[in-house]
């Protein structure tokens, strides 16, 4: 389909500030300078555009101190952590060789320079993984911008990178070191280079002149892509449900299929792959195919049924509405108006393919929640309209003010909540044991709680024996693991497996489990030493209001 800017009634503005064409060095209006002036606005806004989100999202960042989903913390930062300090836990997904090393080996970059620099402090080893995630994060503002720029106009980019920052999940989630976060970021911007190449085929991409000179080609954008995207699906193998939809789309259209496929896909490919291969045989210290692998047990053998199953709808009726919240109808609205079917398609298209797996998270369908923006931003812009006589309709006014009123109110509000407050005592938890060990009164820590509940080595750094509740998956199904034992008979699980708990300096748990083991643990000569808000509301099974942490002061 045409990715030309429309000029119907029902379309934003048209771009402003010489997006539409350059001027010739023989205009002699006496608007002449303003026009130059507006240009140089537009060509230097992606910088302010970059500057904005860097600001932004590390006052995100700072702000983000709640516990969330465990692979942020166990699927990145402890294993970045074991690579630079030689100490850390790994689960059992990296004994399989089902995780990719290339995602936690920048983190462990990260951990080496603080070390070099004597800054590996407990707050540094919290906060500088996110600031760095920050940075990524406002890159993909940026490309979003760009994109929706490229597809609409720069007007409706404002409003989409609006949309963007004031989102609350994206707020609560973007900053977090998930590979979901970083594969939205490539996603974003893989699709920008991908779509200028189509553009640039089509002879329908319009740059101002002075920046013609450094225009990329189709094939040069196209590859970028291609290489943007082999990067996405080597950190998360299912990115390539994405690219699997935007490369048959075009590929269909193509004249020149062999081209693409034996000297742009394959190549690229296969280089990727051949780096990323290497990388891990090298860190695993055997032969393993880390995308084979996690290809074969998440949709071959349905692994991850293991950690829970949802209705085949979730995504649509729950998951997805959940994330872009009250900006569902701003985005429905813009896609039926807008009529770029395409990136709807490619939305409706993720969502289905993860609703066929029965395990069924929400930061899985991250990568395409910006894309919802691209269409709410085409509502806000097309509100802001003008008139014939050049003045903003009364009408349209009032409703973008209403509009805006109802998505700051319905949106930070919430962003703030769950990512100052709720289960916000597993992080502070850590954060106080780290403390409490650069100090030298932990000799050892037991976590009663549900596995992978709270961060670990890479929050404490400090090198002491810990022992958490394992919980990975059994060869027999229905077998219960030791999380589950627990939750079922908390007295008795405590005494059969860890006997008088004499071995232990500290126990966590929750509150919600405290209470059926407190005389166990009084009986032990352990007593409360501090305890640390977690949750207004029900959050799994119990309501786990407080994390409790008891000690043995006679031991230390």
């Amino acid at each position: 389909m045409s990715h030309r800017r429309r000029s119907n009634a029902a379309g934003p503005p048209p771009p402003e500030g010489g997006c539409g064409g350059a001027t010739t060095a023989a205009a002699s209006s006496p608007s002449e300078g303003k026009e130059k002036r507006n240009l140089s606005w537009v060509l230097g806004s992606d910088r302010r555009v970059l500057a904005l989100a860097l600001a932004f999202r590390a006052v995100n960042a700072l702000l983000v101190r709640t516990y969330f989903n465990p692979d942020e913390h166990w699927q990145c930062l402890e294993v970045a952590h074991r690579i630079a300090f030689g100490y850390g836990h790994l689960t059992w997904e990296w004994k399989r060789g089902l995780r990719s090393y290339l995602h936690p080996l920048i983190f462990a970059v990260l951990y080496k320079i603080l070390a070099l620099l004597h800054l590996d402090t407990p707050y540094f080893m919290v906060m500088a993984p996110r600031l760095l995630q920050s940075v990524f994060a406002s890159v993909g503002d940026l490309y979003l911008y760009k994109f929706s720029k490229l597809i609409f106009n720069n007007h409706v980019a404002l409003w989409t990178l609006f949309s963007q920052l004031v989102n609350w999940f994206m707020f609560f989630c973007i900053t977090r070191t998930l590979s979901n976060s970083l594969e939205t970021v490539l996603t974003v911007s893989g699709l920008y280079y991908w779509f200028v190449a189509i553009k640039s085929s089509k002879g329908t991409l319009v740059v101002p002149k002075q920046q013609a000179a450094s225009k990329q080609s189709p094939s040069s954008s196209r590859k970028t892509a291609l290489v943007i995207a082999a990067l996405a699906c080597a950190i998360r193998p299912t990115s390539a449900i994405t690219w699997l939809y935007v490369g048959l789309l075009d590929f269909i259209q193509m004249k020149s299929k062999s081209h693409f496929i034996f000297l742009e896909v394959i190549p690229i490919g296969v280089i990727v792959l051949a780096l990323t291969t290497f990388l891990d045989c090298w860190m695993y210290g055997s032969q393993v195919i880390v995308p084979l692998n996690f290809l074969k047990f998440n949709l071959f053998s349905s692994g991850g049924d293991y950690y829970g199953t949802h209705v085949f709808h979730w995504y649509f009726s729950q998951g997805f509405p959940s994330m872009i919240w009250t900006f569902l109808p701003f985005s429905i609205s813009g896609i039926i108006k807008s009529q770029e079917w395409r990136l709807s398609g490619l939305i409706a298209w993720v969502l289905g393919v993860y609703s066929i797996l029965g395990h069924k998270e929400f930061r899985f369908v991250l990568p395409v929640l910006p894309l919802m923006f691209m269409f709410s931003g085409y509502i806000l812009a097309a509100m802001t309209r003008f008139n014939g006589k050049g003045l903003h309709e009364k009408g349209h006014l009032s409703r973008l003010q209403l509009s805006v009123i109802l998505l700051i109110l319905t949106n930070v509000p919430m962003a703030l909540y769950m990512s100052l407050f709720h289960q916000r005592g597993t992080e502070d938890v850590m954060f106080y044991m780290s403390q409490e060990a650069q100090d030298g009164r932990v000799n050892s820590v037991l976590f009663l709680m549900p596995c992978h509940s709270t961060p670990y080595y890479s929050t404490l750094h400090y090198n002491l024996p810990m022992r958490f509740l394992d919980c990975t998956p059994s060869e027999n199904k229905g077998t219960l693991d030791e999380s589950d034992r627990f939750l079922m008979n908390p007295p008795d699980f405590v005494g059969e497996v860890f006997g008088n708990l004499s071995s232990f300096s500290h126990i966590v748990l929750f509150e919600s489990e405290e209470r059926h083991v407190l005389q166990l643990l009084l009986h032990n000569s352990f007593k409360e030493d501090r305890r640390f808000f977690h949750s207004h509301f029900k959050v799994d099974r119990d309501l786990q209001s407080s994390v409790a942490v008891y000690s043995r002061r006679d031991v230390l």
